[in-house]
């Protein structure tokens, strides 16, 4: 009957683009899948590949974009499409609902504070919509002001940093004490210069200068593993782009984390292929963190921990 939604028992997966089979594969009851969303059986399950979690999905009957649009209104109002087919109708009923901004943010601006819905159409005359979500951007999606090479960072690996400090809701403060593994060319060293951070950044390969020069900042070339909690002493924030096996990372992490010298991680779990993917249920299993699929991640992970 229009007018009438239907809560489904399920959760919706929302799968980044090419990482679909890795969202569907570590789930259990998988009911259906549209486009890039996955509806699996019962409540939300870990699946930190996933973009954006659906906690609400929601069936309505509707008889035209504008009863979709009155519908969704009814239940919150903001909200975003996501689609996978649909798409002149998908927009026309965005139009007709709440305007959301949804504008790039400027680091270090906090990620918004307002609920975010999705919605999706599965034909012309039912939609499927969640009211509650994981993610406070579009689809997950969250964009930021960017920077030319031109202007400071060296490379466009300082979007991932932006948005895992935006999702912690932290980040380094000025005179804090950083170290950053697999530093070069330099574009994390950059944020966290810019923030007025001391970094120790380490690699085999050096800073691009203009990030060397930088307040704050020292390079030191060699083995970034090298760096011990004993050699090194306490520190605020360890972070972690470098290429290695997730398991070699995990044995530094807990070396940091059993010597009690820091409380702040942002590490990227690098994979070369499904047999290191046993990894990540162990960096989840750390006191205090958890493991994100950003969007400005590729095939890797990121494992984020704050202490409360």
């Amino acid at each position: 009957m229009p007018g009438t939604g239907v809560r489904l028992d399920c959760t919706g997966y929302l799968a980044p683009e090419e990482r679909l089979e890795q969202v569907s594969s570590s789930l259990k009851g998988v009911l259906a899948v549209h486009g890039r969303l996955v509806l699996a059986a019962g409540p939300p399950q870990p699946c930190p590949w996933a973009q954006n979690v659906w906690f609400e999905p929601t069936l309505l009957r509707v008889t035209s974009i504008a009863d979709a649009a009155a519908q969704l209104r009814g239940l919150q109002r903001n909200w975003w499409p996501y689609a996978f087919q649909l798409y002149r109708r998908s927009e026309l009923t965005r139009e007709k609902l709440p305007f959301v901004a949804a504008k790039p943010l400027r680091f270090p601006e906090p990620a918004p504070s307002a609920p975010l819905g999705s919605f999706t159409w599965l034909d012309s005359d039912q939609l499927l919509c969640s009211a509650r979500c994981s993610s406070p951007f579009p689809n997950g999606e969250p964009r930021f002001v960017e920077f030319g090479e031109d202007e400071g960072p060296p490379s466009r690996a300082y979007l991932k940093l932006f948005e895992a400090l935006t999702l912690m809701g932290a980040m380094p403060a000025a005179g804090q004490r950083c170290l950053e593994l697999g530093a070069s060319p330099g574009g994390w060293t950059w944020v966290l210069g810019t923030l007025g951070s001391r970094v120790l950044a380490v690699d085999r390969a050096p800073l691009a200068p203009r990030v060397a020069r930088m307040r704050g900042v020292e390079q030191r070339l060699g083995n970034a593993f090298a760096i011990t909690p004993q050699s090194m002493g306490a520190i605020d924030w360890l972070l972690s782009d470098v290429i290695c096996y997730p398991d070699k990372l995990y044995r530094y992490v807990c070396s940091w984390l059993d010597a009690g010298l820091c409380s702040n991680f942002v590490c990227t779990l690098k994979f070369q292929g499904r047999e290191h993917y046993a990894a990540i249920e162990r960096f989840a299993a750390l006191p205090g963190g958890r493991v994100v699929h950003l969007f400005h991640n590729r095939h890797e992970l990121t494992w984020l921990r704050r202490p409360d």
